[in-house]
Parts: C-alpha cells; structure tokens; sequence
C-alpha cells in the first residue's frame, strides 16, 4: 500500500480540522451534553470510520480495508476501557459536570498526541528490527494477565488511583502553584498578580498519565494487526473520536459492563499470541499465520460474546433486585 506523503498531509489537515472544530463549538457553548447530541456526534463519527473503511477497499483493496476495520474496531473497544478510567479519575477529583467536556477533549488530544509519538516509534522499530514482535507480544500477553489479576483482585481502580495520587500528580501539586479549586474551564486565572493553576490543570495531567499507559499497550496491539502506519494512525484517530459524547451516553452503564475486562484480556491475549507467530514465521520457526479476515472475525466474537455477557449479567442482576 503506497501512501504518499500528500495523502499523510491531507489525512492530518482534516482530522485536525474536525478536532479545532469540535474545540470551537465547545468553547461557544460549554454544558453537559444531552443524549441526543451524544448519539448524533457518536454515530456520526462511527460513519465516518465506516466511510473510511469502505474508501479504503476501493481506492487500496479488502486487505488494507480489513485491517483498518480490525484495527478501529480493536482501539475502539480498548478505548472504552479509557472512558472507564477517565470515568473514575473525574469522579475521584470531583470535576463539575460542565467541565468536564472540556477535560476530555484535552485528554483525547493528548492521547492522539502520546499516540502519534508511539506510532513512529513503533514503525521505525519494525522496520529495523523484526524480533521487537517478540517484545510487543509478550508485553500484550503481560498486559493481558495483568487485567485479569486486577479483575479477580477488584482493583481496577488502581490505574486511576496512580494517575490521581501517584509520584508525578504529587509532584506537580508541589511545585506548581494552584488555587485549589475549579474556574470553569480555564486551566490557568491570575490571582493577585500570580499565575496560578485551576484544579482543571490536575486534572488534565492526571488525563494525560493515563493516555501514556493506554498508548503502551494499544500500539502494540494494532500493530499485531497491521504493520503500515497510515492505517495505525488512523484507526487511532476514528477510534479516539465521539469519545467525548460517548462518555457522557454511557455515562454509568460502563461500570455494569462488568466482562469488558475480561474481553479484552481475551482479545490482548489472542493478539499477542498472533504477534509471537508471526516473529516465529519470520525467522522460519513456525510455518502458522493468522490472516486479517480471521483476525476480524475472532476480534468481533470476542467483543460480541463479551458485549452479550455482560448485558445478560446486568439483566440477572436486575431481576434479584440488586442491579444497584
């Protein structure tokens, strides 16, 4: 797949572009979201990545279109793991509900930023080093492990725990001054005649702590999937917009989506598990490869099984009277 370095700039320029626009509008008219605007944005976005995907199987054939589609369907759903975080970290710095649109779309753009960094990295690895699939699949499988030991532990609040009280927050809570308090959305308010920081600028860094260690395990997992970037890039792109919205739709419903953990520790596992053969297959080891189609479809049933789990769940919940 030829991606010339016009289309890398257009690509940019209009994904930018849909960003500052979103900036804007906020920055007009901050409020709370209804369900409303959060569905018309979310499937809005979702169109957008499908339109995308279907262009790609015109203009470059069914295998770019196929890992583009496993790759945003893959960070989509490790994203909703994110708003989990990003969920419990707003609720443990009690962050008006009318400033909190505006901290999320800070943390989506640090993460496409954190991203982007961890993209080229990854790309100039590859393609000077074939054996750091090695490393990206037993990390995955490190990270897979580590869900399922938080899950049975019941501490997945941990990651928001580090981000919120961790070494880096309480350093800069000491050597940044700060009022102490939130000002609507304004990250910086001079006080008498001091520069000082809103609780909104913890916040974001507490955002930000969390995008770096998503970043870790996410490029590695799509790039389990794809090695070309242009289609990295952009599946993490799609995936990261309507975050916002869908954050606010979901609201409460994600801490009942209680086997999105485990999914996901599946679909990291069967990932990384894919990684270490195609390392073997490099190096003639192992003559086994799985192709993008069967990685698309074991990605979905994975998703599916733990999407229909957990509503199930929910229902039985519901029905003994302890849906609460």
């Amino acid at each position: 797949m030829l991606i010339t370095p016009l289309i890398w700039i257009i690509t940019i320029v209009v994904m930018v572009g849909v960003l500052t626009l979103d900036a804007v509008l906020l920055a007009r008219r901050p409020h709370v979201p209804g369900v409303r605007e959060c569905v018309f944005f979310v499937c809005l976005y979702v169109g957008l990545a499908i339109a995308f995907g279907i262009g790609m199987h015109v203009l470059a054939g069914p295998g770019p279109a196929g890992e583009f589609f496993a790759g945003w369907i893959t960070e989509y759903s490790l994203s909703l793991d994110n708003l989990f975080i990003f969920l419990i970290i707003m609720t443990k710095m009690k962050v008006p509900k009318t400033s909190q649109q505006f901290a999320l779309l800070v943390g989506i753009m640090l993460a496409l930023v954190f991203r982007g960094i961890f993209i080229g990295l990854g790309a100039a690895l590859i393609s000077r080093l074939a054996w750091i699939f090695f490393l990206f699949g037993a990390w995955l499988l490190y990270t897979a492990f580590g869900i399922v030991r938080d899950q049975v532990r019941g501490s997945s609040e941990d990651e928001a725990n580090e981000a919120v009280g961790g070494p880096l927050m309480l350093l800069m809570q000491k050597v940044v001054p700060t009022t102490g308090e939130f000002h609507g959305d304004s990250i910086f308010v001079r006080q008498g005649g001091k520069l000082l920081a809103t609780s909104l600028f913890f916040v974001i860094v507490a955002l930000g702590s969390t995008d770096v260690l998503f970043a870790l395990d996410s490029i590695p997992a799509i790039f389990g999937l794809t090695k070309e970037p242009y289609i990295v890039f952009t599946a993490n792109v799609f995936a990261l917009m309507g975050l916002r919205q869908l954050y606010f739709l979901l609201g409460d419903l994600l801490n009942r989506l209680v086997y999105l953990p485990i999914g996901l520790a599946v679909l990291l596992t069967f990932i990384g598990v894919k990684l270490l053969l195609e390392a073997a297959h490099h190096y003639g080891w192992v003559h086994l490869e799985i192709s993008t189609v069967q990685s698309l479809m074991v990605i979905v049933a994975i998703l599916v099984v733990t999407a229909t789990a957990s509503i199930l769940r929910m229902r039985a919940l519901s029905r003994s009277g302890r849906g609460d």
